[in-house]
């Protein structure tokens, strides 16, 4: 590849490892897009390589603040999500499966926004785990089912807790991606170029997260999802 598309690369993973950093998810909705309209080579694989670390670094460094009870639930819910998820595949369309998921996420995002809170208890921990599992398999984004879930938690709580949650889920995805031959040793090559890139942007984060109030965390994760809402609606339209 030339340089300048390795440059914008870095620069992109740079800017998603940030946004990640801050507000506790946005990495793979920013890097997977961007990044394969540069090369083909860049998504989505390699990213899942980028991304594990990122979130195994954030986990451990705000262990205090994972809601651990709700990791449990969480995972557990993923499982028969990525089920139904599969179920879903079965009858009907990845369009018209995109464009439901995107109005549901988006319909969360503005009732959420309008000051609604969702009351966390196990069954909406599982519930969310739940969703995050079908929609993960379903459209490949499945983070905004359990961000929502959490808009009201202090903002470590939010990172933390979803990166111990995207911890398990990538490791599981790249053991199966690898396992079913759709991972290269070309794809952990161009992982390992890009990290030093995630890595500056997780150091950016670090630095001016402590800023970042509460308020504009969740005002982050709302964007962040109804950006990922909008994204599975166009793509549903435009194919």
């Amino acid at each position: 590849m030339p340089i300048i598309i390795w440059a914008l690369a870095m620069l992109v993973t740079a800017a998603a490892t940030a946004v990640q950093g801050t507000v506790g998810l946005g990495f793979a909705l920013i890097t997977v897009p961007l990044l394969a309209l540069l090369h083909p080579d860049l998504a989505p694989e390699p990213q899942l390589f980028v991304m594990l670390p990122i979130v195994i670094a954030m986990a451990v460094r705000e262990r205090h603040a994972i809601d651990l009870t709700g990791v449990a639930w969480l995972l557990a819910g993923r499982i028969p999500g990525a089920f139904l998820g599969v179920f879903l595949l079965g009858i009907a369309s990845a369009a018209v499966l995109d464009f439901f998921i995107g109005v549901i996420v988006l319909a969360a995002v503005v009732v959420i926004g309008t000051g609604y809170h969702v009351r966390r208890t196990p069954m909406t921990k599982l519930l969310a785990g739940t969703a995050s599992g079908t929609t993960g398999v379903v459209a490949s984004i499945g983070g905004p089912a359990i961000a929502l879930v959490y808009t009201r938690e202090e903002a470590m709580t939010i990172r933390s807790t979803l990166a111990a949650v995207f911890t398990v889920g990538l490791s599981t995805s790249i053991i199966f991606r690898w396992w079913s031959g759709h991972v290269t040793m070309g794809d952990v090559r161009t992982a390992v170029v890009l990290l030093p890139a995630a890595a500056a942007g997780l150091w950016t984060a670090i630095r001016v997260r402590e800023q970042v109030s509460r308020e504009h965390v969740r005002l982050g994760v709302l964007l962040v999802c109804a950006a990922a809402a909008v994204a599975l609606i166009a793509r549903s339209v435009l194919g």
